[in-house]
């Protein structure tokens, strides 16, 4: 598994420890499964805290999100990886998160996730949670794509020509490189991953952005609040 990271020193262990949970789930059957942490362009202890938790580190200043996932994913690839499942530094894996994935005997899969704490926003934190919920709908082939949950076979990833140096939206890309190299893309609810709704998001135009862009449509009504 490969987690990109630039300055989460306060969550990267919580993460770590959430995907090495999965990564000792039965229907493994003891599989061998390995992390690793880039750490983007970070100034604190995000590189230290992952390496005490076990993961595999990788230090670089590319502060890239897509450059990030993919040396992560050249280096799980490189020690033999035959299927790469992607998440993120602020987000905790459910304990039958790659069990679900490769259950479901797909190529790639996309699944959804789940905001765990929406206090980060204050006195609209309820207002925004009802609203998240009334358009985005984890059910089976839903069509939402997040690089906090996302997973394929090493042979699929190579065919799509892995992740493109972009500083957002790289998953939404790489979805699109797969489905045009004709691999079959599985949309599924299964695979659950909780993450954060934090206003300091680190990808521009990711995940965050979209939350910021709901949340002020919810003060400024007639703003069009971008899509998750």
């Amino acid at each position: 598994m490969a987690i990109p990271a630039h300055d989460e020193g306060a969550h990267i262990a919580a993460a770590v420890a959430a995907v090495q949970a999965a990564a000792r789930h039965p229907a493994l059957q003891g599989e061998a499964v390995e992390i690793a942490v880039v750490a983007d362009a970070c100034s604190d202890a995000t590189a230290a805290n992952a390496a005490a938790q076990g993961a595999h580190t990788l230090s670089l200043a590319y502060r890239n999100v897509g450059q990030a996932r993919q040396a992560g994913a050249e280096l799980l690839l490189a020690r033999g990886a035959r299927w790469l499942a992607f998440t993120d530094a602020d987000s905790l894996v459910a304990p039958d998160w790659l069990a679900a994935q490769l259950a479901l005997g797909a190529r790639a899969v996309c699944g959804c996730v789940w905001v765990r704490d929406w206090s980060a926003h204050g006195a609209l934190a309820e207002r925004l949670a009802r609203a998240f919920d009334s358009q985005y709908f984890p059910v089976e082939g839903h069509r939402h794509i997040h690089g906090a949950n996302l997973g394929m076979t090493a042979e699929a990833y190579r065919l799509a020509g892995g992740f493109a140096p972009l500083p957002s939206s790289e998953d939404v890309a790489l979805v699109a490189s797969l489905q045009a190299a004709g691999v079959d893309v599985v949309f599924s609810a299964q695979p659950r991953v909780w993450t954060s709704a934090r206003v300091d998001a680190r990808a521009p135009g990711g995940f965050g952005q979209a939350l910021r862009s709901m949340s002020q449509a919810l003060v400024r009504p007639g703003l069009e609040p971008r899509t998750v």
